[in-house]
């Protein structure tokens, strides 16, 4: 198990939080964002850190999810020790379990799973627990399905001062703390796709007395054109149509069934499953990435945990009646099978066919612009020739390599300390930098006397050491969680970085370049007495490896670039006008284009009624088929920036970036950091190739666009900046 960068860090923001007075904490993390990898890599680490712990992670009742789940944590935990609710009944509690329990064989009233007798033994395993000083820490998943008395009740008999509530959708809990994992992060790693295309390629005007068929019709001819597309890139993923039915309906399934025999789609044959209450047909390895099956028939019962990373297509069948829109519905066509992006906007995104009002109103309500209107723009042919010379990135990556990592701390270590191969010399060179060097553990405590407690640090109150002897057995947890701790400063797992410390300082450890040669007592004293100083070495050797390897390497590599023969064109269904833009490279741009700020709607418009202007060009914001110019952020780290605009003038390119305007008393709304860097990066890339162009922000005073074209100035009062219809009439 690999974690993203932002997964460690929601890591690190548990530890943190368990480590604060509130009782509960509300982990807020998207559909498809590895929350179940997340908990078990804490659970697993928590355990490791602190002991007499016991976790007990509560499921919904729906799907078996306690079952995938401990299935999850086995797999991913191989030393885990976990049990469900017929474990912990048969041998109860016991220290580092990490208990999976449905919460309807607890709460739900005629559930035959738990007799009052059992119930009162579940009970009774719960305080003999409590009473040989375990200490739970309770996992609410899908916590918005489970609020409530009876929930609460269980809960309650835990006795537990941290409860960590997991969901999409958490619902209020006052006083708690809040680790949000935000979705943008989420799609930056590949893990979730980067759009919801509703009705791609719709007419906006549709007469159909098969609205059923029709729907599916589309759906099949996408899944096709995916398939497709992914044999393409040489991988063996076959995408997978959901067909979901209304709750009450029972009519619409044969209707489904025969369609889909039309079309050579049978249970007989294996390319049609059903996953209903009363009905299961081809679902298993369902979702194998090449499963035959093309197609499922579902209800609403099937979103709470179900997780296959295949479903692409999403259709959203109404009878009569529209319903609500549940976001775990569409969570289960979102995620990437192979967890990472294709950069081709057909395979990055999932579809959704459905003419159910209500139910896209809510989609497009809960994901803002992730979920938008779309059809297929193709270029004219007159613009087929345009090539730019655009600029990539060299490759310097943000996941941390041990090998890389090892060397890197030996190599600063070196180059900041003098570290060589006298292992006595260097123990002299790091006490001198203030490491401490010392068989105990050396603690603090203050004697004195104080008015307030903010006055802690005066002079009649002294810090004195307290020395406590070394016992690997009683001190390992607490070396487990500097450790722990040290790995996340650079993302770096904690099975790697423990391997790193033994290198560079055990002596039983074979290293070429170790630091110091200590026995196994002594590296616990060390890393324990020095956990803080530890963490900055990791973190500045690693900072100063990746400003080297930007030094030695090519500052960008080139590559030619031409406008996409297509493009999938996402805009606004409802917005009241729907103008073809008639100057775009494109075929049928409208004037609903979204997402697109004030800023961008304004220049286009200004594109279409200028006559200086030719044609133009709206560049994506990601992906190596559009076009890009390579920056340094404020950490040295080499970025993609990906201009707004490119137009035609007189026959020559110009390069437009726009950005947040100015409000009436003249205060800056640009929310980004680097618009300054990009303006400078712009304009040398226009004075290397000939080219002009410039940054476009809007005066609210004035309410015209202006543009900064020679130095860049917060300050629109400048004369840096130019009303841009009198540069470009």
């Amino acid at each position: 198990m690999t974690l993203k960068e932002f997964q460690l860090t929601a890591v690190k923001s548990l530890f943190e939080a368990m480590e604060k007075p509130a009782r509960d904490i509300i982990l807020k993390s998207p559909t498809g964002s590895g929350k179940t990898i997340i908990l078990t890599y804490f659970m697993h680490q928590y355990i490791q850190s602190f002991s007499k712990t016991v976790f007990v992670w509560l499921t919904p009742g729906k799907g078996d999810l306690e079952e995938q789940s401990k299935a999850k944590m086995d797999k991913y935990i191989h030393v885990s020790h976990t049990k469900l609710l017929a474990d912990v009944m048969t041998a109860g509690f016991e220290e580092n379990d990490s208990c999976f329990i449905n919460w309807e064989k607890l709460t739900k009233k005629g559930n035959n799973a738990l007799k009052d007798s059992e119930r009162t033994n579940f009970l009774e395993h719960i305080q003999y627990a409590l009473n040989d000083g375990l200490h739970f820490v309770i996992i609410v998943d899908e916590s918005h399905q489970n609020n409530t008395i009876k929930a609460d009740e269980i809960i309650q008999y835990f006795h537990t001062n941290k409860i960590i509530r997991c969901s999409a959708t958490p619902k209020g809990i006052a006083n708690a703390e809040i680790i949000e994992i935000p979705e943008e992060e989420v799609i930056a790693a590949g893990l979730i796709k980067k759009l919801i295309v509703i009705n791609q390629d719709f007419p906006q005007s549709l007469k159909t007395d098969d609205q059923n068929g029709y729907l599916l019709d589309k759906a099949l001819a996408k899944q096709r054109e995916l398939r497709a597309a992914f044999i393409q890139y040489a991988v063996d993923i076959n995408p997978l149509i959901i067909v979901q039915l209304p709750n009450k309906s029972e009519t619409l399934q044969d209707e489904v069934e025969r369609y889909f025999e039309k079309q050579g789609i049978t249970y007989e044959n294996g390319q049609l499953a059903v996953w209903l209450s009363k009905q299961h047909e081809n679902l298993e390895n369902i979702d194998a990435p090449n499963a035959v099956s093309s197609a499922v028939i579902i209800k609403q019962a099937v979103a709470t945990g179900w997780d296959c990373p295949r479903a692409q297509i999403l259709v959203k069948l109404r009878d009569n009646m529209d319903e609500t829109f549940e976001i775990q519905t569409i969570g289960r066509i979102r995620r990437m099978p192979e967890a990472k992006h294709y950069e081709n906007d057909l395979l990055d995104s999932c579809y959704l066919y459905t003419f159910d009002e209500k139910f896209t109103a809510g989609v497009k309500l809960a994901l803002d612009k992730s979920a938008l209107n779309a059809c297929t723009l193709f270029l004219k042919n007159e613009y087929k020739d345009i090539s730019l010379i655009g600029e990539r990135r060299t490759m310097v990556t943000t996941t941390q390599n041990p090998q890389k990592a090892l060397q890197a701390i030996s190599d600063y270590a070196q180059k900041e300390f003098g570290i060589g191969d006298n292992k006595a010399e260097n123990r002299t060179r790091l006490q001198t930098a203030g490491y401490i060097f010392n068989i105990d553990v050396v603690r603090h405590y203050f004697v004195g006397e104080t008015a307030t407690t903010n006055n802690i640090n005066h002079s009649n109150i002294n810090k004195n050491d307290l020395f406590e002897e070394i016992n690997t057995h009683k001190h390992g947890r607490y070396y487990n969680n500097q450790i722990f701790k040290i790995g996340v400063e650079i993302g770096m797992e904690y099975s790697f970085m423990n391997t790193i410390v033994r290198k560079l300082f055990d002596k039983k450890v074979s290293y070429t370049h170790k630091i110091l040669a200590l026995e196994t007592r002594e590296v616990y004293a060390f890393v324990l007495n020095n956990a803080d100083r530890l963490r900055h070495l990791v973190r500045e050797a690693m900072a100063y490896r990746n400003s080297q390897l930007q030094l030695d390497m090519p500052a960008k590599s080139l590559y030619e670039f031409h406008i996409p023969q297509k493009c999938l064109f996402t805009y606004n269904a409802n917005a009241k006008t729907q103008l073809v833009m008639q100057k775009n490279v494109y075929q049928n741009y409208l004037s609903s284009a979204t997402p697109r700020s004030t800023s961008e709607v304004k220049f286009e418009k200004f594109c279409e009624r200028s006559n200086s202007i030719e044609w133009w060009y709206k560049n994506g914001d990601k992906g190596s088929e559009y076009f890009s110019i390579v920056y340094l952020d404020n950490s040295n780290k080499q970025k993609l920036f990906y201009p707004d605009y490119l137009i035609s003038v007189q026959g020559k390119i110009w390069i437009i970036e726009t950005k947040g305007g100015f409000d009436r008393s003249g205060n800056s709304q640009d929310i980004d950091i680097f618009t300054a860097k990009k303006f400078d990066v712009l304009k040398a890339y226009l004075n290397e190739h000939g080219l002009q162009g410039g940054i476009v922000r809007n005066d609210a005073v004035t309410d015209e666009l202006c543009i900064c074209m020679n130095n860049y100035s917060d300050d629109i009062s400048s004369d840096d900046w130019q009303v841009l219809e009198n540069v470009l009439p």
